[in-house]
């Protein structure tokens, strides 16, 4: 079995069924654009995260690129954070956010 630790997964409205709704863990999706000077500083915690993590798969979601999950996910500010679990949306946040902040978002999912 391969080892996808390290890997951030770009979504596409191709490949968001397979990759976050039949996920077998939580799924922490990060909707940014290249422009945003927010999502440049969330980006490389998201990054790290997913090396941290590997209870948590992490995605990315160009809202430039990807309209329809934008809008599917009533993303109107970016960055949004978005953690899928069970196919569900179980937490979001709205804004630049600590890495504690994404963490605590994470593992209030844990039972």
């Amino acid at each position: 079995m391969e080892d996808k630790t390290m890997a951030v997964t770009f979504l596409t409205k191709d490949n968001f069924k397979s990759e976050v709704m039949q996920a077998d863990k939580p799924v922490l999706i990060d909707f940014y654009a290249d422009w945003c000077g927010p999502c440049q500083m969330v980006s490389p915690i998201v990054d790290e995260i997913s090396g941290e993590r590997s209870d948590v798969k992490v995605c990315k979601v160009n809202v430039d690129e990807q309209v329809e999950l934008a809008q599917a996910f009533g993303v109107s500010s970016i960055p949004t954070l978005a953690v899928i679990s069970g196919g569900k949306l179980v937490n979001h946040a709205v804004g630049a956010q600590p890495k504690s902040a994404i963490l605590d978002m994470l593992d209030a999912v844990k039972k």
